[in-house]
């Protein structure tokens, strides 16, 4: 004759056996974490002959100048002066700058990832002007090397820029050269050699194709820089610097970046060094499905799976009278660290939504017919049934309202709580059952 065990005892194997499905639940987070990485290598092989996340600048004149370098040496005991010239470079930001910008965006695959890229077009113009106070930086006007003067322009990954490249100064058009970018960009991008006379300003338009893949970002350089883009993705994102109007709708979007100033740059419009650069002006061409967050916040409300089932497993057991082995609730939580697995492996191949319907209408299938078979009935089957479907109706809505998720989490926990305490609220936890013999002689 089996005596049953106490309500207690139960309580306690319920939760070992929910400790124990931490391992599949944090072997499941590894996976994602490895398919993610995967991904990353896979979209890095498609911008390879494209182009990376890009960030531009320019144009930035660059004036060699000769420095008279005064140096003093003993000698015998008498103090010896020379003084020799050193070649040095001047750099002179615009005072007004105006961008023009439109972004073409697109999808590129490789096997089942896939990776968001564009193709750009930048358009712009520029003056530039010596300071009358050049003296302060003790550079003589005569010293400089104004025949020798060149533009540059920086582009962060020269890889994506595409044909038809021009760069006009003083209304003719310029020879472009490799490489030689200012320091924002790593040096990176290209320049041009310009002969000015320094009297007038110097006037630049510029235009280029640019192709890059996530984001493009502007280093804000000179007196006065205006941005202004637009495109027809529908999910832009800013950061850094933010564009002081915008709109976003089905068509597109486009932002205006209306006056960024060398104030706001805290940076000098002539300087003795290239400045690395501050604070971007960046648009980012966010993914709305981003497969992996979504599956990664999924499989952290896994435990919430787990513990709302085995809940509703023990009230059958303990107040409805039904017996529900160790066993059984090992095999039933491993079903539901499955639909993880699941979500996980159809999301790549079909997408999010789609891949989310099957994986929990195959759980939510398996365990409403087990349930019948552990619990002893169909209806109480059905009530399993109900309660996962509810639940994965939720944890849906939950990962898409990513503000309220946690209040809802907590409001829908709170609940259950107070569900379990009122269903056993007179069971007494320490009291040993009945025996199989005494509930078969009263059945």
């Amino acid at each position: 004759m089996n005596r049953e065990r106490s309500p207690g005892v139960k309580l306690l194997l319920v939760g070992a056996v929910a400790m124990v499905l931490i391992v599949p639940l944090l072997l499941v987070y590894a996976l994602v974490y490895d398919r993610q990485s995967q991904s990353e290598t896979a979209q890095a092989s498609i911008t390879a002959g494209w182009g990376g996340e890009q960030t531009v600048t320019g144009p930035v004149l660059v004036i060699p100048w000769i420095a008279e370098v005064t140096t003093t040496e003993s000698v015998n005991g008498t103090n010896l002066v020379t003084t020799t010239p050193q070649r040095r470079e001047l750099f002179v930001s615009p005072t007004t700058q105006s961008v023009a910008t439109t972004i073409d965006p697109d999808r590129k695959g490789y096997a089942i990832y896939e990776s968001v890229v564009f193709a750009s077009r930048m358009q712009g113009t520029a003056r530039s002007a010596l300071p009358d106070d050049l003296n302060r930086l003790d550079v003589r006007l005569s010293s400089l090397l104004l025949n020798q003067a060149e533009l540059r322009f920086g582009v962060s990954d020269p890889r994506g820029l595409t044909d038809n490249a021009e760069v006009r100064a003083g209304g003719e058009e310029l020879a472009l050269l490799p490489g030689n970018g200012p320091v924002a960009t790593g040096g990176r991008g290209f320049s041009a050699a310009v002969d000015w006379d320094g009297r007038a300003p110097l006037a630049v338009s510029w235009e280029y194709g640019l192709r890059g893949s996530h984001s493009l970002a502007l280093v804000p350089r000179g007196n006065e820089t205006e941005w202004s883009v637009s495109s027809s993705w529908q999910h832009p994102s800013f950061t850094g610097f933010l564009p002081d109007s915008r709109e976003i709708g089905a068509d597109g979007f486009s932002a205006t970046y209306a006056g960024i100033t060398n104030l706001a740059l805290d940076r000098s419009l002539v300087s003795l060094q290239d400045d690395a650069g501050g604070q971007l002006a960046t648009i980012g061409l966010v993914d709305p499905v981003d497969l992996y967050s979504q599956v990664d916040r999924a499989v952290k409300y896994g435990f919430l799976f787990i513990g709302f089932t085995f809940a509703t497993f023990l009230m059958f057991d303990i107040v409805g009278g039904a017996r529900v082995a160790s066993a059984e609730y090992l095999l039933t939580g491993a079903g539901l660290v499955l639909f993880f697995v699941m979500l996980l492996a159809f999301a790549e191949v079909v997408g999010f939504a789609l891949a989310y319907v099957i994986a929990a209408g195959a759980i939510i299938g398996l365990l409403t017919a087990y349930s019948a078979a552990v619990l002893g009935t169909w209806k109480r089957a059905s009530f399993i049934g109900a309660m996962l479907s509810g639940l994965y109706a939720l944890l849906y809505v939950l990962l898409n309202l990513e503000t309220y998720s946690l209040v809802i989490g907590s409001v829908l926990l709170f609940a259950a709580l107070a569900g379990i305490m009122y269903a056993t609220r007179s069971v007494d936890w320490s009291s040993v059952g009945r025996s199989t013999g005494d509930e078969e002689a009263l059945a």
